[in-house]
């Protein structure tokens, strides 16, 4: 006789205390998620006023040092409240090619930090140096790219070194791209077609004030190369450049449903993100709570689970 027989009936009683079991295991279960699915925050700068130890680049001093510090302790003043735990760092400028105090950061805090360097892309070793610097850490490089300098890259050999020698071990070429360089970009994406490349802070589409559609196709025309992701982020810098950003809504659709929530990635450009009448909470929630098309599946990504995969995995 099988278990359905009527012989063997389930009460009503146990009916219900099965359901109340069923129901308490699924909310831990979502809990356990919600506790493994926290925020990245994919782009934040840090550096110090000890220039002592940690000279500054020769193109730059002391007085372009604005604020004159935001060490990671700072920073994690704004992350932790916020449920940030995992933070993708940027090398700032002011070291140029020098990354010893990012490389120091990661060292102090490996559980939190990644990094994104800045090397000299035309030296003969840049393949040596990126898979030394995976070992500390580091899973992208930084370029500045206008159409000029994207233009050079497309005929440059060491160029080309960098962007394979990505694409082997798995690290990200980051560009602060100017919109005058993304059909550039298009062109060296479909060269290196297995490389990852991430364009910081929307390729910084309405830094004028104003949102060009035109831009915007040309961005949206990298959504053909798989590997190619956007980070969501600067709000401060762009369109009305006022929170709560919402004027920013629309850009931030277009890619969802051009990109898909999987290759964007929500991040606040600290330091700069909390100047002025900015804050950190303002930038996070206009992704977590102001844009109604956005699913809550999309934020995981947004908030998360993109930068894991960029720049964890």
């Amino acid at each position: 006789m099988n278990d359905l027989s009527l012989s063997n009936p389930i009460s009503r009683r146990s009916c219900l205390q099965l359901a109340a079991l069923m129901t308490t295991q699924a909310t831990l279960g979502w809990a356990d998620e919600q506790k493994k699915q926290t925020i990245i925050d994919a782009h934040v700068h840090v550096w110090t006023a000890d220039t002592e130890s940690y000279p500054l680049g020769p193109d730059y001093d002391k007085k372009d040092m604005q604020p004159k510090s935001f060490t990671p302790e700072e920073l994690l003043t704004h992350t932790r409240p916020a449920g940030v735990d995992k933070i993708v760092l940027i090398q700032m400028s002011y070291y140029q090619f020098d990354n010893s105090y990012m490389l120091d950061t990661i060292a102090k805090y490996p559980d939190t930090f990644r990094g994104v360097a800045i090397i000299d892309h035309e030296q003969a070793d840049a393949h040596e140096t990126m898979n030394k610097l995976l070992k500390q850490g580091v899973t992208g490089f930084r370029l500045y790219a206008n159409a000029d300098a994207t233009s050079q890259w497309l005929a440059s050999k060491t160029m080309a070194t960098m962007w394979k020698t990505a694409a082997d071990t798995g690290q990200a070429i980051c560009l602060l791209a100017n919109p005058d360089a993304l059909p550039n970009i298009e062109k060296l994406c479909r060269k290196f077609p297995k490389t990852t490349v991430v364009v910081d802070h929307f390729g910084r589409i309405g830094v004028d004030g104003t949102i060009c559609t035109k831009d915007l196709d040309n961005l949206c025309q990298l959504a053909q190369h798989e590997n190619v992701y956007v980070k969501t982020s600067a709000f401060y810098a762009l369109g009305k450049k006022q929170p709560p950003y919402e004027d920013l809504g629309p850009m931030i659709k277009r890619l969802r449903n051009t990109f898909g929530a999987k290759r964007l990635m929500w991040a606040s450009d600290c330091p700069f993100q909390v100047e002025n009448n900015h804050t950190y909470a303002t930038s996070l929630t206009l992704i977590k709570d102001r844009l109604g098309f956005l699913t809550d599946e999309d934020k995981k990504w947004m908030l998360y689970k993109t930068a894991d995969q960029v720049y964890w995995s």
